[in-house]
């Protein structure tokens, strides 16, 4: 085996590591991802009606980032203890608080 041969054959195995690596890294923060996404989906079960569940998941079909900020808020009222339940029509309610915050942009035509 030439010296040419030795090299490009560590140079294989050290691509053949690192992408190991990478595979595990991605296996890992998938695992973490996942215990996240069951532990919102307990503290949800826990505050929310069966109604406003329904109702956070439809808006995450659609805005999943605004159901995400809605879950964070919900979680720290919770654990602040400021929450204790939460209905249809306090999500409701919530919501639209939310996105009246939203800046509203107006176009002029002249």
């Amino acid at each position: 085996m030439s010296e040419l041969d030795e090299l490009r054959q560590k140079k294989l195995r050290e691509l053949q590591m690192a992408q190991q690596q990478r595979g595990q890294q991605q296996a890992e923060n998938q695992l973490r991802e996942e215990e996240i996404e069951r532990q919102i989906s307990i503290i949800m079960r826990q505050i929310m009606s069966s109604e406003a569940r329904e109702r956070l998941s439809n808006i995450k079909l659609a805005r999943p980032d605004f159901a995400r900020q809605v879950e964070i808020l919900l979680i720290q009222l919770y654990q602040s203890g400021r929450l204790r339940s939460l209905n249809d029509e306090q999500l409701k309610a919530l919501l639209t608080k939310l996105s009246s915050t939203k800046r509203k942009t107006n176009i002029t035509f002249k």
